[in-house]
């Protein structure tokens, strides 16, 4: 979100720096609209001076508290990682965690990443308004975890089909879970359903009958 405001000076340098020093911002954290040049005027008589609007961006209470509460929440945990915050649109904010130990923070299977995630959700919503969205990763780890899953996914469809017998993978969260359904969703010759209770809730992987082509059996003409 920009913001902007106007100031003036015998010069256009002038002006600019009385912006600068206002808003505690550096020359290339801001644009400027020259709104009016400073104009002499006659020995010194009729001279006007600059007018200068200046835009810089402002980053929004829920940008801010999330930085903030992540910032805090690190120090806590003993850790130096970095916490870069960057608003997707209105109502979804994407982190990402960056550092040499990243792994204390996501934990096995993401588990700790994903409670820092819902924490920071907790945490930045309670407020009310509008609910944002906070989505965590750390150094592309669900990125990663993604394209692993799908790989698997399809590597054990491949075997139910080729065995005709299903196939229980290991305890998923829910989004994990949903990877491997979406990814084998069109997948001939498989189905999946979930079984067990949170949080050893699995995916199974079951052979389903190829569906076959119909036949058209009316009369050619």
């Amino acid at each position: 979100m920009y913001k902007s405001i106007e100031t003036t000076g015998k010069t256009e340098e002038e002006a600019i720096n009385a912006a600068l020093t206002l808003l505690g911002l550096e020359q290339d954290e801001i644009s400027v609209e020259v709104l009016e040049r400073a104009k002499p005027g006659f020995l010194g008589i009729g001279a006007t001076p600059a007018r200068i609007r200046v835009y810089y961006k402002v980053e929004d209470d829920a940008v801010v508290r999330t930085r903030e509460f992540l910032e805090g929440l690190l120090v806590r945990m003993g850790s130096d990682a970095k916490v870069e915050v960057t608003p997707k649109d209105e109502t979804t904010i994407l982190v990402n965690l960056t550092g040499n130990n990243i792994g204390p923070l996501i934990g096995r299977r993401g588990e700790t990443l994903d409670a820092i995630q819902h924490l920071t959700n907790f945490v930045v919503n309670r407020a009310g308004g509008t609910h944002i969205k906070i989505t965590i990763d750390a150094e592309d780890y669900r990125k990663k975890r993604e394209q692993a899953l799908v790989a698997l996914a399809r590597k054990m469809a491949g075997k139910v089909v080729k065995y005709r017998r299903n196939m229980t993978l290991e305890p998923m969260n829910s989004y994990e879970r949903h990877v491997i359904h979406s990814s084998l969703q069109d997948f001939e010759g498989v189905t999946t359903y979930s079984v067990g209770t949170e949080p050893n809730r699995r995916v199974v992987i079951a052979y389903a009958k190829p569906r076959t082509a119909r036949h058209d059996f009316r009369s050619k003409r």
